[in-house]
């Protein structure tokens, strides 16, 4: 528990009908009888007056207090639900500092519910998560994480190494005797099915942080291509400037979509080409840096014109190229996506809409986001990292394993997969870590 009482406003800025201030801490209760005028009963809503120091009603609203341990934060809660408007809210706010709170940090409600065991560290960033979701799978995977779904799995990979490393280290206090073929085989299917469990989640939490991150897709290509009719096209709204003029996007143009739930940020680019215009020659550069920054890159072409092979040979094979053949409705009719030069290639018409479900469906499937099922969940990028750096030690251990390099060095690769695991859920973890992470969250979250 902590000495000191944070306050924050808990509601998004602006007007609205109904704002709400939270505070945590030990002098949450005093706060409470100062500001409403009386004794709260615990988790109980109540209808009252707030009161400035001098007893002068600041608003009138909805009070509820929670005692600690049994509350959001481990600690004694303080809700106000009064009026929405930014003037009562800071009034209100003021009034708790006065009372001996401090303003809140970024995401201190949190933090200090995950340092009270409230929550692990999967299930507080599950919140900001789903504060900040943009799409209702998102949403949905979040509320999942926060339930313990991501949790649950990190435990049972722990569970499981535990037991492992409780096999392994065992041998260490018998090292005259060799560890019997039955044991050995025993101990070496158990890593083998640990690895098989961690590739799973770690499959999985790639899709969790797809779905949280969305796609980042580049439409990039030679002037005149069609680039920004695809982009209206696929935000079905005219967000380019369209004319039969090359050259005419200097800048880049970010639109946000979704495609079955799954968030989508298109960017379209300057037509790639040798030009001596200063302006459009910065804007050839930003469309090459983006590319760099692409999950997927829409190198589009003109149909009538084809694909030459300059074009072809500057996009070195890259996975994350899919060729779209674009103005297909002015030489044949649409065919269905192909392999081309070793690229998928989905042949569209930006102008009639032909083959845009195609592209649509390619996109969803490059995420590698199909076959969701009810135990998914939300994932960051630190997850992933953390999931293959324990991965790695599982294979060395295994490795070590089978090369008989002794207990010793399995049971120390071992400890380092099971640390990797722990700073996923918080059971290993600094203070920069956490410092990083709540840091994101809102004020009052």
């Amino acid at each position: 528990m902590t000495a000191d009482t944070i306050a924050a406003i808990a509601t998004a800025p602006g007007v609205g009908g109904v704002g709400v201030v939270r505070v945590s801490g030990p002098a949450a209760r005093a706060i409470a009888h100062a500001v409403t005028g009386r004794a709260l009963r615990p988790r109980l809503a109540s209808f009252c007056g707030f009161l400035a120091r001098t007893g002068q009603p600041i608003d009138e609203g909805i009070a509820l207090f929670f005692p600690g341990p049994r509350s959001f934060t481990g600690e004694d809660v303080l809700e106000l639900q009064g009026h929405g408007g930014p003037v009562v809210l800071d009034l209100l706010v003021s009034r708790c500092l006065e009372l001996g709170a401090r303003p809140a940090r970024p995401g201190e409600f949190s933090e200090r519910a995950f340092l009270n065991g409230k929550l692990d560290l999967t299930q507080a960033e599950a919140i900001a998560d789903l504060v900040e979701s943009t799409t209702s799978l998102s949403a949905r995977l979040a509320i999942r994480s926060l339930q313990g779904a991501f949790s649950t799995r990190i435990h049972t990979l722990v569970d499981d190494l535990v037991r492992l490393r409780t096999g392994i280290e065992a041998t260490l206090d018998f090292p005259e005797e060799d560890i019997d073929d039955h044991l050995s085989h025993d101990l070496r299917e158990r890593l083998n099915a640990l690895i098989a469990a961690t590739d799973q989640v770690l499959f999985e939490a790639h899709q969790g942080e797809r779905i949280r991150d969305g796609l980042r897709v580049v439409i990039a290509g030679r002037p005149n291509s069609g680039k920004s009719s695809l982009l209206n096209v696929l935000v079905q709204q005219d967000a380019a400037i369209v004319t039969p003029v090359a050259g005419t996007t200097r800048d880049l143009l970010r639109y946000d979509m979704e495609i079955e739930g799954l968030p989508v940020t298109v960017i379209d680019t300057a037509g790639i080409r040798e030009t001596h215009e200063l302006v459009e020659q910065e804007g050839v550069r930003r469309a090459r840096e983006q590319l760099g920054k692409a999950d997927q890159i829409l190198w589009v072409y003109d149909a009538s014109l084809g694909l030459d092979s300059e074009e072809l040979g500057g996009l070195h094979q890259d996975a994350r190229v899919t060729l779209i053949r674009n103005k297909s409705d002015l030489v044949t009719p649409t065919p269905a996506p192909q392999n081309t030069h070793g690229f998928t290639e989905i042949s569209i018409s930006a102008l009639t809409g032909a083959g845009i479900d195609d592209l649509r469906r390619h996109l969803r499937a490059t995420a590698g986001v199909e076959g969701l099922g009810e135990g998914s969940f939300v994932a960051r990028r630190r997850h992933l990292d953390a999931l293959r750096r324990g991965l790695a030690a599982l294979h060395s251990s295994k490795v070590s394993f089978d090369t008989g390099l002794g207990p010793e060095v399995v049971a120390l690769e071992l400890r380092d997969a099971q640390q990797a695991f722990g700073e996923i859920t918080g059971a290993v973890t600094s203070d920069d870590l956490l410092g990083e992470i709540f840091s994101t969250f809102c004020i009052g979250k």
